[in-house]
């Protein structure tokens, strides 16, 4: 069925969510052990609230939402990103380019941080409606957001990410992950590096940039890095690199901050 001719909002999903001890549970479940990234997904879904889904519908419902769900309609924005073939003629100052040289870096693919997602909550499993598509193109640009912003995939460079998502799409469970990996950084590292105003500093930039969520991925690919920066109001995440000079100053390791890195 096209995108376009599934219901607004599913009759089986759940529109609430607001269970703080249940996100705590699964916090203390994840540091217990940083590999079940599970859990992550349970604690964002534990602390939703429905503004995600009220920004959700907007955006479904604009001009450009509905031209995205045409565009995209079997064709998902995963499946766009892990195409490196079709970026191969971009520019070495593309954003292509540098998202490319960013996820063979990291062996990361689209795909595979969507994979673990299901395995947290099946397709199957999934109502079937726009907001579902909406909340798939949250996740499947997270790794754009990370080249966009300057953040790396470093404890702390997670963590102010998601204080910079939160503002970006205002998932309560995003920005108590977020304070929470915070938190663990300076428990396990003893550092007197300003941690915290690092995730301040990335709501702040969240909050200044546009929806990057809402950007035309197969424009911006294209673009220089820097024009879509600026067009999109990103700008530089300077307390979190003085966090990791001040880091790595201590002789902490990223081994040694692990704890929070499933975040």
């Amino acid at each position: 069925m096209a995108i376009l001719d599934l219901p607004l909002v599913a009759n089986d999903r759940d529109m609430v969510g607001f269970r703080p001890f249940k996100a705590l549970h699964h916090f203390k479940n994840l540091i217990a052990d940083k590999e079940d990234t599970k859990q992550v997904f349970y604690i964002v879904e534990a602390l939703k609230g429905r503004k995600p889904f009220d920004q959700a519908k907007a955006f479904i419902q604009s001009d450009k939402g509905r031209d995205f769900m045409i565009r995209e309609d079997g064709n998902p924005i995963s499946e766009k990103l892990d195409d490196h073939a079709a970026w191969a003629d971009c520019g070495p100052e593309t954003l292509a380019h540098h998202y490319i040289s960013f996820m063979e870096r990291e062996g990361l693919t689209a795909a595979g941080l969507a994979e673990e997602s299901y395995d947290w909550r099946p397709r199957e499993e999934r109502p079937e409606d726009q907001v579902e598509w909406y909340l798939c193109r949250l996740r499947d640009t997270h790794d754009l957001f990370h080249v966009l912003t300057s953040y790396g995939r470093d404890a702390l460079g997670e963590a102010a990410l998601l204080g910079f998502s939160y503002e970006q799409n205002q998932n309560l469970g995003v920005k108590f992950i977020a304070y929470a990996a915070a938190r663990q950084i300076k428990k396990v590292s003893g550092t007197k590096a300003p941690i915290y105003a690092a995730i301040k500093e990335g709501r702040a930039l969240g909050k200044a940039a546009a929806k990057l969520a809402h950007m035309d991925v197969e424009k911006v690919m294209r673009e220089d890095i820097n024009d879509v920066r600026a067009r999109l109001n990103i700008g530089e995440p300077v307390v979190y690199r003085e966090c990791l000079r001040i880091l790595e100053s201590e002789g902490n390791t990223e081994a040694e901050l692990l704890a929070p890195q499933a975040a």
